[in-house]
């Protein structure tokens, strides 16, 4: 069964007030993420050994393989992507409590969680992704990873929250200033009720 592109959980023009305009979210979702998934069931088709596995197994079937990097790629994004529309709402920003006490105790503040998200999210060198992570100890931490993996193939831990650092993510909306899109992203768009319910 071939993979197919989500429907957005909102509609096109939803996050223009929280700082993603509508022109983003069709180029983003509509071509970029589209181009993932198109390519993503190219190498399915081709491939028997991807055959009737899911997004899942396939990320870490192909994961460090070098004759299926592009298989990686692109199921790798089309993972990430699933989560970066979950991640993002109309009215976000608020923190549950829940979701605070444990930001509080794992980082020592809500604040200090921010930056170290800020961090992972502008230190990622090139096109990449910032996340929070519950990692194997329990722990929240805040990891990167470059292009198109994740931590599902890093093993880093469960994801609650991911930040797109790819360029067509801010670059209509913000230009340049990636630091300017992350902090928008953490205090306007970051749907922090998905993220507690990961948790």
């Amino acid at each position: 069964m071939a993979f197919e592109l989500p429907p957005l959980p909102y509609s096109v023009n939803a996050l223009a007030g929280a700082g993603m305009c509508q022109e983003t979210l069709e180029l983003h979702h509509g071509k970029h993420h589209m181009a993932y998934v198109t390519a993503l069931n190219g190498f399915v088709e081709k491939n028997a050994d991807l055959q009737g596995k899911s997004l899942d197994e396939i990320v870490a079937f192909s994961n460090g393989k070098a004759d299926l990097a592009g298989v990686f790629n692109n199921a790798g994004q089309h993972w990430n992507h699933i989560i970066f529309w979950n991640n993002m709402s109309p009215t976000g920003g608020g923190i549950p409590g829940k979701l605070e006490a444990k930001l509080i105790e794992d980082f020592g503040s809500v604040a200090a969680f921010k930056d170290a998200m800020k961090t992972a999210a502008t230190t990622q060198f090139g096109s990449g992704w910032a996340w929070l992570v519950l990692d194997a100890s329990g722990k929240l931490k805040a990891a990167k990873t470059p292009n198109g993996s994740n931590p599902l193939a890093t093993g880093e831990g469960k994801v609650l929250l991911g930040i797109d650092v790819w360029e067509h993510s801010y670059y209509l909306d913000f230009r340049n200033r990636r630091p300017d899109y992350v902090t928008n992203w953490l205090d306007k768009l970051a749907n922090y009720e998905y993220a507690a319910s990961q948790l």
